[in-house]
């Protein structure tokens, strides 16, 4: 099963599902199984710094991280595709594909610190929550 999480620019939102995801991916012994992809139709140069901290509070590091663009042969192998919240046609990621879930995320680009962490963890459950829904 392949899963894509999604957006436009893969600096925030996206990389942090990536994470929770590949997590949740060892944590199930779903390696074998699931494979996880994520990229941006307009990548970023870097991610967002604010995006590294609160994920490094939990003990994730995503330095060395560097978003990528995303294609849609891509994404047409992928059984889920889980938009970050960018509705722009043509633009948005999850415009081309038909089975995309769109989570409707705020990007934590210019969010102040608290709120990224509230972020984080709501993306957090969303992860959880979508592994759950695939396993069954």
């Amino acid at each position: 099963m392949n899963v894509a999480f999604v957006c436009i620019q893969n600096a925030g939102r996206s990389q942090i599902a990536t994470a929770f995801a590949k997590r949740e991916q060892s944590r199930r012994g779903l390696e074998d199984e699931i494979e996880i992809v994520t990229g941006g139709t307009r990548p970023a140069i870097s991610l967002h710094d604010v995006v590294i901290e609160v994920m490094d509070e939990r003990g994730i590091d995503l330095r060395d991280r560097i978003p990528r663009k995303i294609s849609k042969e891509e994404l047409a192998d992928c059984e889920y595709v889980v938009a970050m919240g960018c509705t722009a046609e043509g633009v948005c990621p999850a415009a081309w594909s038909e089975t995309s879930i769109d989570w409707g995320l705020d990007d934590p680009e210019t969010m102040e610190l608290d709120a990224v962490r509230d972020l984080r963890d709501n993306i957090e459950t969303r992860v959880e929550t979508l592994f759950d829904e695939m396993a069954q």
